[in-house]
């Protein structure tokens, strides 16, 4: 799985003009699915989303997580992530996973989410979304599961 996050004060996804997502200060995470994606890339992500320190502690240093400030969390899917660009002037999504595939495993992360963590939003999934949010910093970071499980 594939993850843009970014710290932000405040998020939203909005579907047919109503929002369905919304944070404060927290983490807004752009998911897509790849292809060779499972479960175990869905628990790797939210333990790294959850624990991943880019919030600033007393020194105004990165060393606190969304845990460690009991922010929002709010998981966007968006396929576009997996787009190769490496060639030509057209994004390829080869290496996207199917839609039933990509459905599935988001569903799964949210179900995970919801388990493991109270401040958790969602986009919807094949919905036409716009996402507004104020980026904290700013401070963006990109997650991949599958580079982090082979080490």
């Amino acid at each position: 799985m594939i993850s843009i996050i970014q710290r932000v004060t405040t998020a939203t996804v909005t579907v047919h003009n109503q929002i369905i997502g919304k944070i404060d200060t927290g983490i807004m995470a752009l998911v897509a699915v790849e292809k060779e994606d499972a479960e175990k890339e869905a628990m790797r992500l939210l333990e790294r989303l959850l624990n991943y320190r880019i919030f600033a502690d007393e020194n105004d240093r990165m060393n606190l997580s969304l845990r460690d400030i009991n922010g929002g969390l709010l998981l966007v899917p968006q396929f576009t992530l997996a787009a190769n660009t490496e060639k030509g002037n057209r994004p390829s999504f080869a290496s996207a996973a199917a839609p039933e595939k990509g459905r599935e495993l988001f569903a799964y992360l949210q179900q995970l989410a919801k388990q493991q963590y109270p401040q958790v939003e969602f986009g919807q999934f094949g919905a036409d979304m716009q996402v507004a949010l104020v980026n904290n910093g700013p401070v963006t970071f990109t997650l991949r599961t599958r580079a982090l499980m082979k080490s």
